[in-house]
């Protein structure tokens, strides 16, 4: 929507956003007309509406070039910021390694898989011998032996990266993935220059979690009601108790 501006005194709504009750309440920034209406309450799905007889269908523009995994990693393209929002494909992810699992216990690789899904996984699936060995695997990461591997989806086809090993690829948003199979690297070392022997600069610790990572209970619940695995009884278990 760009090139439109909200119209301040049109933009009524119940609880957190906007529900449209005071009709169109997007306006053009060159001719200031309304052209649309926007709804983004709580209550309701983030949609843009917009007045037929305002807006006029273009051709839309070629579409991007599909990068291969090489293109992706070289140029950053799956490097975004999550911050607190990677609780939900972490827990999409968490409800694929449990259908994967067929109940059994999961052994989770230590690092920062296990930092993200070892604590919800040791509480979902029981434990014991002869545990599925989980771990990363994709582009630019290589293949270690594991009997599951989360893999990223490309973000522009949707299509999932495809281990050589034989292993059960377990697909994962890219910009999760992608945190989680190149971490950010720190260094307590001047980026040009250096310091005065015996000088030692005095950086913060890197930040960290005041409480242990928690996938999202309903983005882990809600892939979950769509499988017919769900019917089985172990996992209809898994599924009303929760993550």
């Amino acid at each position: 929507m760009l090139g439109t501006r909200l119209i301040l005194e049109r933009a009524g709504g119940y609880c957190m956003g906007i529900d449209g009750r005071d009709g169109p309440n997007l306006g053009c920034l060159a001719c200031d007309q309304p052209v649309g209406t926007r709804m983004d309450d709580c209550g309701c799905r983030q949609v843009v509406r917009l007045v037929p007889q305002a807006v006029v269908r273009l051709p839309s523009p070629p579409e991007r070039p599909i990068m291969d995994w090489a293109e992706l990693l070289a140029s950053g393209a799956l490097w975004h910021r999550l911050s607190e929002y990677r609780d939900i494909p972490a827990a999409v992810a968490l409800a694929q390694v449990v259908v994967a699992s067929g109940g059994a216990p999961v052994e989770v690789a230590p690092g920062p898989v296990a930092e993200l899904l070892g604590r919800a996984l040791g509480a979902l699936l029981p434990a014991g011998e002869d545990a599925k060995r989980l771990d990363l695997a994709g582009p630019g990461f290589g293949e270690p032996p594991a009997d599951l591997v989360l893999v990223p989806v490309h973000p522009q086809t949707g299509n999932t990266w495809q281990p050589r090993a034989g292993a059960v690829p377990i697909p994962m948003d890219a910009a999760l993935w992608a945190e989680l199979a190149f971490p950010p690297h720190r260094t307590r070392l001047p980026v040009v220059g250096g310091l005065p022997t015996g000088v030692e600069r005095d950086d913060p610790l890197p930040p960290h979690p005041w409480y242990p990572f928690q996938p999202s209970r309903e983005a882990f619940r809600y892939p979950l009601a769509r499988i017919p695995a769900v019917r089985e009884p172990w996992l209809r278990a898994i599924y009303d108790r929760g993550c």
